[in-house]
């Protein structure tokens, strides 16, 4: 059979200040396409469906339409589960009426969870839940990180597993050896948010959501799809997709993958203000896509990101790149006044310290005429 995994919709996402649900809806029309062109048994959603527990409206009615779209018009089962973002009780609301309608969707999670069956595959949906939950649910005080949450949910599970049937676990977790992005919400504070790849060993594939990039982990059988589309520019570099999992009788699966193209990009540009502004630049750049703009140039500027705007709208970050390599440099900042060194030299070292730049013959004799200046006044009398 043939299976679509995705994850980490956060549909009512807000970056920088911008509403992302129209750029996920045109994604998401994407990927109903892709439904119906690929024609899977099912469709996967590995939590963190909203990006917050209460999403909204907007976000709310972008999630029903698709669900409805895909299970409904498609006739599609769409199998999801709850993530750290999402309200667990939100989402588990109805659960047990919308798989009537092939919509099965786990918010909570359950002392004795039970397999859906798809085409001779076990489908196993755990939703994401804190150690605490996990605790007081099986009443094992044993319990205090996420691992051992895991490892006792998957012992459970284990328990009525058929071996000789193809087993699927979809969950929300933070694998160890996982790469992070900025977008990602810390799992826990003060206890280990870790889960082990070896707690899955009982599953043909495991279907992951929480770390954004599909690459985030190199596992024979555990897997994450990735975000549905950029959030953060940790990840401008990622190539966003979706799985494509057809997996045998066996066990043996093989996954394909599928980009979807948003509507604005999110990129990291770089350069000086007036190459940035120039026609023969950015006739050849995507302007309306989201962009961090680095600077290059030394010296005030006036309103920077205004002029910028002007042909790039969707500017959402600006930093001056020789401010941020100044500023490691400033944690480090020393200088040794001993042996009684003249104010030109004092100056030299301050500002070697605090900048990478060098401190130039012109900028020598700037100075030199500024410290003339001022010593032939004190030579004056001023008081």
């Amino acid at each position: 059979m043939k299976f679509i995994h995705t994850a980490d919709w956060h549909l009512g996402k807000l970056v920088h200040g911008i509403h992302m649900t129209e750029d996920q809806k045109m994604m998401l029309q994407q990927f109903i396409k892709v439904v119906e062109e690929e024609k899977p048994d099912a469709v996967i959603i590995a939590g963190d469906l909203y990006d917050r527990s209460v999403p909204p409206t907007k976000a709310v009615d972008l999630l029903h339409d698709t669900l409805y779209t895909i299970t409904t018009e498609l006739n599609t089962p769409v199998l999801a589960i709850s993530g750290n973002h999402d309200s667990a009780e939100r989402v588990h609301f109805g659960n047990q009426l919308f798989r009537k309608s092939d919509l099965f969707i786990e918010g909570k999670p359950s002392s004795n969870p039970q397999a859906v069956q798809i085409k001779g595959v076990n489908f196993y949906l755990i939703p994401y839940a804190e150690p605490g939950t996990i605790r007081y649910l099986f009443d094992d005080h044993s319990i205090v990180a996420h691992e051992d949450a895991m490892k006792r949910v998957v012992d459970t599970v284990e328990k009525s597993l058929n071996p000789n049937e193809p087993n699927v676990f979809v969950g929300h977790a933070f694998v160890l050896g996982g790469r992070q992005s900025d977008s990602e919400r810390t799992l826990s504070v003060g206890g280990s948010e870790c889960v082990s790849s070896e707690v899955f060993s009982p599953f043909n594939y495991t279907a992951l959501g929480h770390l954004h990039s599909p690459n985030a982990i190199n596992h024979p059988t555990v897997h994450y799809s990735g975000s549905l589309m950029k959030y953060s520019f940790s990840e401008a570099k990622q190539n966003k997709s979706i799985s494509i999992v057809t997996i045998e009788e066996n066990g043996e699966f093989n996954v394909e993958y599928k980009s979807l193209v948003p509507k604005r990009d999110m990129r990291i540009i770089e350069g000086h203000l007036d190459e940035l502004l120039d026609v023969s630049f950015y006739q050849s750049q995507q302007v309306e896509d989201y962009l961090k703009i680095s600077l290059l140039d030394e010296g005030a500027l006036i309103d920077p990101i205004a002029k910028l705007r002007t042909v790039y709208p969707n500017v959402l970050h600006l930093e001056r790149k020789i401010e941020q390599r100044d500023a490691k440099k400033t944690n480090q900042f020393h200088i040794d006044t001993n042996n009684q060194r003249d104010t030109l030299h004092l100056f030299t070292d301050f500002y070697q310290e605090m900048t990478t730049n060098n401190f130039t013959d012109e900028k020598k004799q700037v100075l030199t005429a500024i410290i003339d200046g001022v010593e032939g006044n004190k030579r004056g009398g001023c008081k």
